[in-house]
């Protein structure tokens, strides 16, 4: 490795790592990435879920090879292939009603864009989101955020948007326990529109499965109730699958496990293979309120992370990736569910696919967070060669699992065997 300093010094303080002494990471294949000691680790996190190709998939690698001897960049004023390609391939793939696409470079630019869309079309300023919620820290993606500490300091946000309790059920703000509950936190939508909102609602946006909040899946019936809520208001839905897109729970989006329909979708992550590529897949009549120029991305469509997304979503299909996160993902909620026998720290596991949360707590009755508890999980996962998000989840006791798709069974059955006995010497 060349001489380098390995401190933050001129970096914004913005920017957090996992752990105090660094971690530098060389090179990678699959589901396995080497530091620059030369010690491997089986990876878990997989980039906030972004690999789920894993690491340098050879048909994403070559794409990217190709493109650029022949055009790196260019703007959205000229057509290239690879951004026509790319719109075609996820019209196809997308809800039948999502039509037309509009591509940027990060998650969070496609839910400012989406939001804007919501707005233009609906003429409606006001926005509905969930506890818990993570769309971005941009201006109007962040004021979507319902979480305080991403919040605070830095407004006041955009006026209008409202946030209703989420389905965090092990945690349910509303004292309840599903399903004797009859799905309140979702009808409560309609007692939003009635008594906080001003008659102006664009649009509810949620994430299927809350990522950021812990890997959180919602109860079934959940979005169905939602969905004829929306539809007696003419509310658009906007379903953020920035992280759960591409296979990641087990279906191609994860919208699909709940049998309802949106209005827009961002995408993002998954898509590029590694690569900075998102986009908002959507009606035909809502992109139809779109002018030209009305939203503009400079890097937005460009040939090279367009032939990177167009390479790695065809290796998801080939690959049958969807299917293999259902599979495993079932066995990795299995062997971790046997793994709460052995250790009460563990609160609740929970999932779809390879989205899977385990929370931990210092006492199963009261769920106090293991905060401590989640970073020493950590630290301890990487003396055994493992990458174990611990220590995430807005109250930072949660391990956010969301490994490479391509994960094999053993490297599964590896990584709980690792977990097991990281457990023992936290407790």
């Amino acid at each position: 490795m060349s001489n380098v300093h390995l401190d933050d010094r001129h970096f914004v303080p913005a920017v957090k790592r996992w752990f105090s002494e660094p971690l530098v990471l060389t090179e990678g294949k699959g589901a396995v990435v080497r530091d620059s000691e030369g010690k491997e680790y089986l990876d878990l996190f997989a980039g906030h879920a972004a690999l789920s190709l894993g690491y340098c998939h050879p048909k994403v690698v070559s794409a990217i090879k190709e493109q650029a001897e022949k055009l790196i960049f260019s703007p959205y004023d000229f057509h290239t292939i690879p951004s026509v390609e790319l719109a075609d391939r996820l019209v196809t793939i997308a809800p039948k009603t999502l039509k037309r696409c509009y591509f940027a470079s990060a998650g969070a630019e496609a839910v400012e864009c989406a939001l804007y869309m919501a707005r233009k079309f609906t003429k409606k300023f006001e926005i509905i989101a969930l506890y818990g919620a993570f769309h971005g820290r941009t201006y109007g993606a962040r004021s979507a955020v319902g979480w305080y500490y991403y919040k605070r300091g830095m407004g006041p946000y955009l006026p209008g948007v409202t946030h209703i309790p989420s389905y965090y059920c092990y945690r349910c703000v509303l004292g309840l326990e599903h399903p004797s509950c009859d799905l309140r936190c979702a009808k409560m939508l309609e007692d939003a529109i009635k008594y906080q909102c001003a008659g102006d609602v664009a649009a509810f946006i949620a994430e299927p499965l809350q990522g950021t909040a812990g890997n959180v899946p919602a109860p079934d019936g959940y979005f169905a109730a939602v969905e004829k809520i929306l539809g007696s208001n003419g509310i658009l839905f906007i379903d953020d699958e920035v992280i759960t897109g591409f296979g990641r729970t087990g279906k191609l989006f994860a919208i699909e496990h709940y049998g309802v329909t949106p209005d827009l979708m961002t995408v993002a992550k998954a898509l590029g293979g590694g690569v900075p590529i998102s986009g908002v897949v959507s009606r035909e009549d809502v992109a139809q309120a779109f002018a030209p120029m009305d939203y503009f991305t400079t890097y937005g469509g460009n040939p090279l992370s367009c032939a990177a997304a167009n390479a790695a979503v065809q290796a998801i299909l080939d690959e049958k990736l969807s299917e293999k996160a259902a599979r495993l993902g079932d066995h990795f909620l299995k062997r971790l569910g046997e793994l709460t026998n052995r250790h009460k720290i563990i609160g609740d596991v929970r999932g779809k696919g390879l989205l899977i949360g385990m929370e931990l707590v210092l006492d199963r009755r009261t769920k106090e967070p293991a905060r401590r508890e989640s970073l020493k999980l950590r630290e301890e996962a990487r003396k055994r060669g493992l990458l174990l998000p611990a220590g995430f989840g807005w109250l930072g006791n949660v391990v956010r699992i969301n490994p490479p798709l391509v994960i094999t069974e053993e490297q599964v059955d590896e990584a709980v065997e690792k977990v097991d006995e990281c457990l023992k010497v936290i407790s």
